[in-house]
């Protein structure tokens, strides 16, 4: 038979249980990742992510401006920054969780009344405390564990989200870097033909005093000329936004970027490496931001469990010691000596249902953690997807754009030739060399989108891949 105070110790506990039972708990829905088949036809290739994956562009200039962005860009140093404000915020919860310690000491002097009610003979007295105080919020319902295992999970969510960062960076660079190289190549192709076009409009004014050529064949040698250097002031201002676009993601000022000047060599844009046949689709499960969104899922099913703690009683355990005497001497001694133990039960009975909303509003999050997943998911497959077909049809066109500057070449100079024996009119020439010079320019962008191609790929991957079968080297 239990005492009275053994009931009431237990009617807590009792109705946190008959509280739990009349909750309607949502019910969590798993994710389910269907992967595709391979890519391509072809045998799938044991590949795996290689995090430096633009080394397989053999760049000198590309590998040092990537360093540079990994160590300067401003939103690697903002993700890095929220990795230890996550590590911060994951102490603060494990340190909820263990007993928390304190002292206290103190002198006091106080004087009574004489005349009073009460007169005391001794007036003024001098007391002197020192004392040691601790409390631990027993973890019964794994309240605290699964705070932590969010705040585990957030932390490596975070860290994930750098990884995001540093793919899209990575990708931003490879991109701007060959961007910056084809409005190179395409402003001395475009300064190479004013060059040109500047002798034939000198050539034509020659001809034109002699009387060998029309005013108006002079006039179009002129409009040409004039055309090209629009042309090239245009591209002037694509280079110069470009520079200064990849200044920012390399952590420079503006300025710097847009004083550089080209070399040589950087004005070539290199061959794409080769993609190997047969992706395995499983290497999209590798992408940083897919492992970010499930460990975003793990941190809201941690914390529905945290919030379903709450319907159970707080139980605290709390200790003091310590010494109180009125004479500093006596401070130390035996009788000096205070203590004491004590256990508290602390059950909410009633709150307007906020427990319950608490619980439901955990779950409403976990579920948009889930459609993040989900979502994740999907733009993870139409991305690969979506640079798979880029580089297929930019492969395509440029052996078209090839082709089709190389024909043009061949009737530029069959248009001079009938030209120079009077067989045809200078504006077959000017045609000719109007669409040569567009067609050179299309066979760059074409090269520079094929790259783009090639990066926005090893973007949609996490990262470069690495052939991992034996006997076989990394690509």
């Amino acid at each position: 038979m239990l005492k009275p105070p053994a009931l009431l110790t237990l009617l807590p506990l009792a109705t946190a249980l008959v509280l739990s039972g009349c909750l309607t708990l949502p019910e969590l829905r798993q994710p389910a990742l269907e992967l595709p088949d391979a890519a391509s036809s072809a045998p799938v290739q044991p590949l795996a992510i290689s995090p430096d994956w633009w080394r397989i562009y053999a760049d000198p200039d590309l590998e040092q401006r990537m360093a540079e962005a990994l160590a300067h860009n401003d939103d690697l140093r903002l993700a890095a920054a929220r990795i230890e404000e996550a590590r911060a915020a994951l102490a603060m919860t494990e340190g909820a969780a263990r007993p928390v310690a304190g002292m206290d000491a103190g002198v006091s002097r106080r004087r009574s009344t004489e005349v009073g009610s009460f007169p005391v003979p001794a007036p003024i007295n001098n007391t002197y405390q020192l004392g040691l105080q601790a409390s631990y919020e027993m973890d019964l319902w794994g309240r605290y564990r699964q705070a932590s295992q969010a705040a585990r999970a957030e932390l490596l969510g975070s860290e994930l989200d750098r990884d995001v960062v540093r793919v899209s960076l990575a990708g931003a660079v490879v991109d701007a870097h060959y961007g910056l190289i084809a409005l190179d190549a395409q402003l001395a192709l475009a300064r190479q033909t004013l060059e040109n076009r500047d002798q034939a409009l000198a050539l034509q004014k020659l001809k034109l005093d002699a009387g060998e050529a029309s005013e108006y064949e002079y006039r179009l040698a002129e409009a040409e000329l004039a055309s090209t250097r629009s042309t090239l002031a245009r591209l002037a201002r694509q280079r110069a936004a470009q520079a200064n676009a990849l200044a920012l993601l390399l952590g420079r000022q503006p300025r710097q970027m847009s004083e550089e000047t080209p070399s040589h060599t950087q004005a070539r844009l290199p061959e794409a490496p080769p993609v190997p046949e047969g992706l395995p689709s499983d290497l999209l499960q590798r992408r940083p931001d897919l492992r970010q969104a499930e460990q975003g899922l793990a941190a809201a099913d941690a914390r529905i469990r945290e919030a379903r703690a709450a319907l159970f009683p707080n139980v605290t355990l709390t200790a003091n010691l310590g010494s109180e005497s009125k004479a500093l001497s006596d401070l130390f001694s035996g009788p000096a000596t205070v203590w004491g133990l004590a256990a508290g039960l602390a059950q909410t009975l009633y709150n307007a249902g906020r427990t319950e909303a608490a619980i439901q509003g955990a779950a409403a999050r976990r579920e948009q953690a889930l459609i993040q997943y989900e979502m994740a998911v999907k733009n993870a497959f139409r991305e690969t997807l979506d640079a798979l077909v880029a580089l297929r049809q930019t492969r395509a066109q440029a052996q078209a754009d090839r082709q089709q500057a190389d024909a043009l070449d061949q009737a530029l100079a069959l248009a001079k030739l009938r030209y120079d024996n009077g067989l045809a009119s200078y504006l077959e020439v000017l045609d000719a060399q109007r669409g040569l010079f567009a067609a050179r320019q299309n066979q760059i962008d074409t090269q520079r989108a094929h790259l783009a191609a090639l990066a926005a790929l090893h973007k949609a991957l996490g990262g470069g891949w690495q052939d991992t079968s034996p006997g076989r080297a990394s690509s």
